[in-house]
């Protein structure tokens, strides 16, 4: 059964008040998404594996550690998935980077795949699949649902915010997969919003309304 992570380190709830805030600006709020998805990625790569290797230091031979040769895929929902992939890039950057790509039909409201491209070695990567909010669940489980078909087999589901209803609708239809967040909110409002959350995450990021 996956498990949930919600992060308590104090410099990640410190950002992620002033993400809330409604004064916070389009530049500031993209800076402290980047910057709070900098210090996820510190946190969800605590488990990499390490293998040891000799390396020869200004003094002596040292015995050292250096990463296993994990493969690592980020993969952002569109659009506003985006906003934390540069963030995590930063500490790993040889990881590769996919794209998802969702829209909901009007009729039905159901999440439908428009867009996907992954890593050809789908098969050989952890991925984080990323996105600010985690709401209803529909988009992340259809998400998921757009890798595994593709042959993906180790995923790992990050965001900002999420609610319970976004968490249980992942940990049912994916239990295998881990949910790694900063804040798990109260509610969903009518209108499909968590509460208190920080409003659409995509507008906030690319100053659209």
């Amino acid at each position: 059964m996956g498990k949930v992570y919600v992060f308590d380190h104090p410099l990640i709830q410190h950002k992620l008040t002033f993400i809330r805030d409604k004064e916070t600006g389009t530049k500031e709020f993209r800076e402290l998404v980047d910057e709070v998805a900098t210090l996820m990625a510190f946190e969800i790569t605590r488990d990499l594996p390490l293998e040891d290797i000799d390396v020869e230091t200004p003094v002596s031979k040292a015995k050292a550690k250096t990463l296993a040769g994990k493969k690592l895929g980020i993969v952002p929902i569109l659009r506003a998935g985006l906003g934390m992939v540069d963030g995590i890039l930063k500490l790993i950057p040889a990881a590769k980077v996919g794209h998802v790509g969702l829209y909901r039909d009007p009729e039905t409201l159901k999440p439908i795949e428009y867009y996907v491209k992954l890593p050809s070695d789908v098969e050989e990567r952890d991925f984080i699949l990323v996105d600010p909010m985690l709401a209803t669940g529909g988009s992340a489980v259809e998400a998921i649902n757009s890798l595994k078909k593709r042959g993906a087999v180790s995923i790992k589901f990050m965001c900002l915010v999420a609610c319970p209803e976004g968490v249980d609708a992942i940990k049912e239809a994916h239990p295998d997969v881990d949910i790694f967040i900063a804040a798990l909110d109260e509610k969903l409002n009518e209108k499909g919003y968590i509460v208190p959350g920080l409003g659409d995450a995509g507008d906030r990021l690319y100053g659209t309304k």
